[in-house]
Formats: C-alpha cells, structure tokens, sequence
C-alpha cells in the first residue's frame, strides 16, 4: 500500500522485526494502523500548535484592547494620537507648502507677463489672475500639502484596526446624545473633509440619526479650517514660549479646539434629537476587527487619489468664483472708499460684539465657497492693495494683525468662529444632496451660525468682564 511504502525504510525494518510471528495481511494491518495513528498524531500537534498561535494573537490583541478601550486610557490615548497627527500635519506641511506656493506664484508673475505682452485689458488681468487663479493657487498651496499628510496617517490609522476602537470609545457618549455610534466615525472623517464626513453618514441606517450626524459634522475643523486655526494659534499662543516649543503649544490649543468641537457635536446632537429630530437611540453591534499589518503602498494610493485629490479638486472648484468676487469688491469704489471696505464698516458694530471686526467677519462670509481663503481676504482688506495676498512670514502676519487692533481675544473669538461656523460651499451643496432637500442645507447653515455667533459673544464678553 501507498501509506506503508512511504513510511521510512528504518521504522519499516522495525515493524518487521517486531511483527515477525505475524501474518502477512495482519503485519500489513499493523502497518496501515501505525501509520493512520502517526498522521492522526501528527494532525494533532499541528491543529495544537496553529490553535496556540491563534490564541496568542488573540491574546495579544486583547492586551492591547484593554488599554486602547479602557475608561481611563482610552481618551488620553485619542488625543494623544490626534495631537500627534496634528503636530505631524503642522511641522510636515510648513516647508512644501511654502515651496508649492513658490512655484504657484511664480507661474502667476509668467501669466502676468503674458498678459502685458498680449496688451490684455486690466480687468481681465485681474479677474483671470489676480482673482481666479491666485485663489485656486492659494486653496492648492494651503490644502494640498497638509491633506497629503493627514490623509495617509488617518488612513493608516484605519488600515490598522484603530478608528473602530475610537467608535467603541465614543459610542456611549452619542448614545447619550440621543445619536448613534457610528457618528464617531463619520466625525472623524470630518477632520479631513467635512464634505467626506457628510458622505460618510451613509453607513448609519437609521434616518433620524443619520440626518443628525449630516447637521452636526460641521462642528470637527476641516482641513481648509486648519490653516486658520494653526496659524493663529502659532502667532498668538505659540509665541507665550521659547521657539523650541512654539509648535507643540500651538498643536496643544489646536487640539483643545478640536475638543471644544466633539463637546459641540455631543451638546448639539442631543439637542436635534430632542426637539427636530426626536426618537429612540439605535443600537448596533460593533465587531471590533483584528488588528493587521498596514499596506502602505495602498494607503498612499487610496489616501491620495480617493481623498486629497478628489476633495481637493471640489475645493479648486467651488474657490474660483469667490475669487472674481472679492477682486471686483475690492476694485469697485464708491467714493473712492472700495465696497469691501464699506461692507466692512457695516458688518463692524455687530462683529465688536463677538469678538471680531467688520474686516473678519466679512473675510468668513466671503469665504464661504473655500476657508482657505480667509486669512488672504483678512490681509488684503487691512491693507487696501485690491487683491488677495499672503505676507512673507507668520512674523510679518502678525506685525500686520497687531498693526489692526488683534489681541489674543480677538484671535481666540476668530479660531472658536472658524470651528463654529456654517459650512463651506462644498459641504453645502453635499449636504443638499445627500439630503435631497435644500430645506435642510439653509437648516445646516443656519444652526451653525447661530451657534458660532452665541458661542462667541458669550465667551467674548465673559472675557471681557473678568
């Protein structure tokens, strides 16, 4: 037989030796038996040792679980990691994103050049270049290096297994929010995109809690509000210590907005779902997955391609006409004084009380369709030169902001505005869509403004009082 001939020639001479009384067809039978008992002995120790590892990894994961999903490392743990990115984002992003601006800046001097020699009229020099593409060269400049970055660590992040350990972390809260677990996630895609995070509420099944997680997305900084947010804090907040440690204070107030906008989304969410949005939480199961081996090559892949390339490009979009806008605003005088100018002056009473000027508040609404673009507006406006600019350094940013009445009030009651308020273009026009109903994109705008300018003159004017 095929099993006995396999068996080695030694142990098959040893059979022989001790089965020599015996028959042929019984030594044949002995043979068979010995060697079904070694296969069965030998799938044994296999099966025991494969079960080993198994549960070793098990094991392993489950260390791990008990520190990433305890009551009291579990939070620490997030926010550590989520300054941590933050930090990564602030430190890798500074140097390509100067150098893509240089190079987006110096292909602007050659269309400028081009203009002249075609003796092209002024004012389709300045909405073609001054105002289309240097606000397009402004979004690329300020999106793209920090998505390039945050991106591809999120992404790891979820190729690892971690984010669904965030959604276990957060779940109770937004149970108790009267919203669903899953929201933690779409949340957390917010932190790239608010447009994405709006996208994202499609894994909630239920309506209701889906709706408040569309509404409330807007609450987490998106990548085009984290420019606004970094550089302020760097200027106002970073600059109380040594340079060493400029950027980990800045990171430090970045993240402690961050957190003024979980608390937001929490308060806000229990709010909607008991007034316009009652009903009974859903309850899921979240299976948490094992972790796994990152592939990093697909996460760049994926991280840049679906993500910062896809959002960057609806940013590009919808920034285009704000830019022909704020350029004819700003060369369209009325007695010699510009209209953004006097637009400002109207809007200045009213800003006062929250904590900014006519100039600021005029910067947000025009810069709806893009909030990268805010800084720039700010800048252009104090300055009077007829176009959006950037100064050379966040020292020269500051020197100008300083020149314009800012104190660190004025750039705390900015960053809470920036995190509060309403929705960008992009975030708009993806929430009427994925609601089919403008009714709820005014709704998202109005809600979010409402609590951004609450939030604000509450905090301003306790400020001011102590």
């Amino acid at each position: 037989m095929e099993s006995v001939k396999s068996i080695d020639s030694n142990i098959y001479r040893t059979i022989n030796k001790l089965s020599a009384n015996y028959s042929p067809e019984e030594k044949e039978k002995l043979c068979d038996q010995i060697v079904t008992d070694l296969y069965t002995k030998a799938e044994t120790i296999a099966a025991q040792s494969i079960l080993s590892k198994e549960e070793h990894k098990s094991e392993w994961g489950e260390r791990i679980d008990d520190i990433l999903t305890s009551k009291w490392l579990g939070y620490p743990i997030m926010l550590l990691l989520l300054g941590g990115i933050f930090w990564l984002t602030i430190i890798g992003a500074n140097y390509p994103s100067a150098m893509l601006a240089e190079g987006l800046f110096w292909l602007e001097e050659q269309l400028t050049t081009f203009f002249l020699w075609a003796n092209a009229p002024q004012w389709l020099h300045g909405i073609l270049v001054l105002g289309i593409y240097r606000t397009m060269a402004w979004v690329v400049s300020v999106m793209l290096p920090p998505m390039a970055i945050f991106f591809p660590l999120f992404t790891l992040l979820e190729d690892l297994g971690y984010l669904p350990r965030v959604a276990f972390n957060l779940d109770s809260l937004f149970k108790r929010a009267g919203a669903h677990g899953k929201q933690s996630l779409t949340m957390s895609m917010g932190f790239g995109c608010n447009a994405a995070g709006v996208i994202a509420a499609r894994i909630i099944d239920s309506p209701r809690e889906k709706m408040i997680a569309i509404l409330t997305n807007n609450f987490v900084p998106c990548n085009g509000r984290f420019p606004t947010l970094i550089i302020l804090a760097t200027i106002f907040m970073g600059n109380v210590v040594s340079s060493p440690y400029h950027s980990i204070v800045a990171a430090t107030v970045v993240v402690g907005i961050v957190l003024v906008g979980i608390i937001t989304t929490l308060l806000v969410s229990w709010g909607l779902s008991k007034t316009f949005l009652k009903g009974i939480p859903s309850s899921f199961t979240l299976e948490l997955p094992p972790y796994r081996k990152p592939q990093i090559g697909r996460i760049i892949v994926r991280s840049f391609l679906d993500r910062t390339l896809f959002v960057l490009g609806r940013a590009v979009i919808v920034a285009a006409p704000a830019g022909v806008l704020v350029w004819v605003l700003a060369n369209t005088s009325i007695n010699d004084i510009s209209l953004i100018t006097h637009l400002a002056n109207i809007l200045n009473p009213f800003a006062i009380l929250i904590g900014l000027d006519g100039v600021i508040l005029l910067a947000f609404i025009l810069g709806l369709p893009a909030n990268e673009i805010i800084i720039p507006i700010i800048v252009m406006s104090y300055l009077s030169v007829g176009a959006m600019l950037e100064p050379e350094s966040t020292e020269a940013l500051r020197t100008i902001l300083l020149n314009n009445g800012w104190t660190w009030i004025t750039a705390l009651a900015t960053m809470l505005f920036s995190l509060l308020h309403f929705p960008c273009g992009t975030t708009l026009l993806t929430i009427k869509k994925e609601t089919a109903s403008t009714k709820w994109a005014v709704f998202a705008f109005l809600l979010t403004t409402t609590i951004a300018i609450v939030v604000n003159f509450i905090v301003v004017q306790l400020i001011r009082l102590f």
